[in-house]
């Protein structure tokens, strides 16, 4: 079996060896970078499956990194932060980080972490397709559709959509959605749950004729509505 790839980036030498060694520890293949410019590079270059990125970094800064990177690919991407800080977690949430891991941290909790990140990204089912009337929603080609016409979104919240749309009318929490679309157990924010919902509502205006929404749950969570369960 092939060894999974790990990109490490990181400008403290101290701290990239150390986690470097960890890893290799643990049977990962570990690529090193410590500049943002030079991550781009590593990543086109060596394919990784998953990667560990620092926010603050010299030449391109982490957010720099990872929008660059989402342009072309969804590979899992774990955000390292200084500090306990929401507005970083959140940050890198928007521009699509699959988790986020605050310094100083564990080895221990950092492999879990890992594990837990390509265990779901592995597993996803990426070939389905849902559809309603005026919706199409393709987690293959990570597109959505609406009223014909291609709908601009970022990957999770097509991917927060999907998982609405193939449970219908059944409420899910905040924390049920930010388990099941982005993995945290209890790690993450719920306020990134209700961004993901208003800009998603933003961009399907007036569905409600076609028979289905994003309705809102008081004091509970979101459903995808279907009042007419033909597709």
């Amino acid at each position: 079996m092939n060894k999974s790839i790990v990109l490490v980036v990181d400008d403290d030498i101290n701290i990239n060896r150390l986690v470097s060694l960890y890893l290799e520890k643990e049977g990962y293949e570990v690529i090193s970078a410590t500049k943002g410019d030079m991550a781009i590079h590593e990543f086109k270059k060596n394919n990784p499956d998953i990667i560990l990125l620092d926010v603050m970094l010299p030449v391109l800064d982490g957010w720099q990194v990872l929008s660059e990177i989402r342009k072309t690919s969804q590979v899992p991407i774990i955000m390292f932060t200084a500090k306990d800080e929401t507005f970083d977690k959140v940050m890198g949430l928007e521009l699509g980080a699959d988790d986020y891991i605050t310094k100083p941290f564990e080895p221990k909790e950092l492999i879990a972490r890992i594990k837990a990140v390509l265990r779901r990204t592995q597993s996803t089912e990426k070939e389905k397709i849902i559809q309603y009337s005026m919706l199409y929603i393709s987690l293959k080609e990570y597109v959505v559709m609406y009223k014909n016409k291609v709908v601009e979104m970022p990957p999770k919240e097509i991917e927060l959509l999907y998982f609405l749309a193939i449970h219908p009318n059944t409420v899910f929490t905040r924390e049920q959605l930010l388990e099941s679309v982005w993995g945290f157990e209890f790690f993450g924010d719920s306020r990134t749950v209700d961004v993901h919902i208003k800009r998603i509502r933003e961009k399907l205006p007036d569905c409600e004729q076609f028979g289905w929404q994003i309705k809102t749950v008081w004091r509970v969570g979101y459903k995808f509505e279907l009042k007419n369960m033909e597709g």
